[in-house]
């Protein structure tokens, strides 16, 4: 095939792929609220941190099972059967250790978080990894061939199945069982339906000398995974540990609210900024342009989602899931203002990706989760919302940290980076400010929630056409683009 068909193939991939993750984010997001909405209607904050505090098991578990081999098949610039062959069996062999280990650990999970009735719960959750590993490398030929649609399709069809399941016994009485049984349908079922979309199939041949050459990089990326879901849930651990199931409930809840606001935005980012910022590192001064176009344009779309999210987080909550989780609420609040950095900090460690720089990367996600977690245990003291309080501050602090490495690679000085993000910062929490004072007195939580959205967007539309014209006009044009990529697909 000449070389022109090849890119226009390539090209085509790209375009559908990036509508079929833009569509699959949306529907995910969707349906985690339709489906969050039913359970936490049902459910006590203390049967939801019941689960909660067992997510970080789980978690570093699944990426021990994967280790990073995902992006490295992906990686290889010709990856045979017997490299997915090794993969699977190197999976399925890991995982099951792993389960065994953690079965017989269980008793001291429940231990540390003196509650009993975690030792059964522990053992059936922690299934959820074991049968994963059997889909992981049929995951990995889905990813490497920008199988995208497929992927969503599979995702979609297991998030609403199991979120029928889940709703289902939980309306039944099955409690947390109903929350745990959920995470084992979502698993089962993407796992099969993976196995359908793929056209590898593994053998009985296990040759593990694939995974030798794969180790070096997959490495990084498995030390990287584990230090990030620590960073995302050793909270949870920690009160888990040190206050109630009911405290780690409510905490759970507004960290699934918060997270759903910052990854719709970050989806959107990092689908671009890797791929934009590698066709131009070759050009430092082409480079620093498009960087700096990529952070003010994230900050122009993340900041009034989030700080946005915060404004409503009241009133959302009680209309949606009631006023039993109200506290839940309050802890939003804070986190949400973390959000609105989270994907700005995505844009300089995509920079870092798109240069080479894993080891660095992999460097600073391990250093901001110990920091984290000693000034969390630091304030432990002072109380919940001093704790929540630091890890903001400390997470935006860390962005400095980040900036050390625009200077030394695009010698983007802190002030002009600054110059790009913070009077976006200060523009929208002067917006968010005035909608939530003028809108206070306003008793009814429906007719609350819609006056702040419209009111925080009118405002906001406002304020950035005149202040922000060319950006403003940028966004519009991206979004009717997708659009009607959209609607010819």
């Amino acid at each position: 095939m000449p070389t022109s068909k090849l890119e226009e193939t390539l090209k085509e991939k790209t375009a559908k792929g990036l509508v079929w993750g833009g569509l699959s984010n949306g529907a995910q997001q969707l349906l985690n609220l339709v489906i969050g909405i039913f359970l936490a209607r049902m459910l006590t904050d203390a049967e939801y941190g019941m689960v909660g505090v067992l997510t970080i098991f789980s978690l570093i578990a699944s990426s021990l099972q994967e280790s990073g081999f995902t992006q490295a098949l992906t990686n290889l610039k010709r990856a045979t059967d017997r490299d997915f062959n090794a993969v699977f069996w190197f999976n399925v062999l890991t995982s099951i250790g792993i389960y065994a280990i953690l079965f017989f650990c269980a008793p001291l999970i429940a231990e540390f978080y003196h509650q009993p009735d975690l030792t059964a719960l522990a053992r059936y959750l922690f299934l959820s990894f074991v049968i994963s590993s059997f889909g992981i490398a049929h995951s990995a030929y889905l990813f490497r061939n920008l199988m995208v649609k497929q992927r969503a399709i599979s995702v979609l069809i297991a998030q609403a199945l199991s979120g029928v399941v889940g709703v289902t016994l939980v309306y039944c009485g099955y409690s947390y069982w109903g929350l745990a049984t959920q995470t084992l349908v979502y698993c089962s079922t993407t796992m099969v339906c993976f196995w359908c979309f793929s056209r590898w199939r593994p053998t009985f041949h296990i040759d593990f000398g694939p995974i030798r050459g794969m180790f070096g990089f997959s490495s990084k990326v498995l030390i990287t995974n584990i230090f990030q879901h620590i960073n995302n849930n050793f909270f949870s651990v920690i009160l888990g540990r040190f206050y109630t199931d009911a405290i780690v409930g409510q905490y759970v809840q507004a960290n699934k609210w918060c997270s759903m606001g910052h990854s719709m935005v970050n989806g959107m980012i990092i689908g671009v900024a890797q791929p934009v910022m590698t066709r131009v590192t070759d050009d430092i001064e082409r480079q620093r342009r498009v960087f700096r176009k990529l952070l003010q344009f994230t900050a122009f779309i993340s900041f009034p989602v989030m700080l946005g999210l915060a404004v409503v987080a009241e009133p959302l909550i009680t209309v949606t899931i009631t006023d039993r989780w109200l506290e839940s609420a309050r802890i939003m609040q804070v986190l949400c203002v973390w959000g609105a950095f989270v994907p700005i900090q995505s844009v300089y460690t995509q920079m870092l990706l798109s240069r080479g720089m894993s080891r660095q990367y992999m460097t600073g996600i391990i250093l901001i989760g110990l920091l984290q977690v000693g000034v969390a245990l630091a304030m432990l003291r002072w109380g919940l919302f001093a704790m929540f309080i630091a890890y903001v501050v400390v997470n935006i602090c860390w962005l400095g940290y980040w900036q050390r490495y625009a200077w030394r690679e695009l010698r983007l000085r802190l002030r002009q980076a600054m110059a790009d993000i913070f009077p976006l910062f200060i523009l929208t929490a002067a917006v968010m400010s005035i909608t939530w004072l003028t809108t206070q007195s306003i008793a009814n939580d429906w007719l609350l929630l819609g006056a702040r959205v419209a009111l925080g967007a009118t405002l906001y539309a406002g304020a950035a056409r005149i202040f922000y014209p060319s950006i403003f006009a940028e966004s519009v044009a991206y979004i009717k683009t997708k659009l009607l990529r959209v609607n010819k697909s």
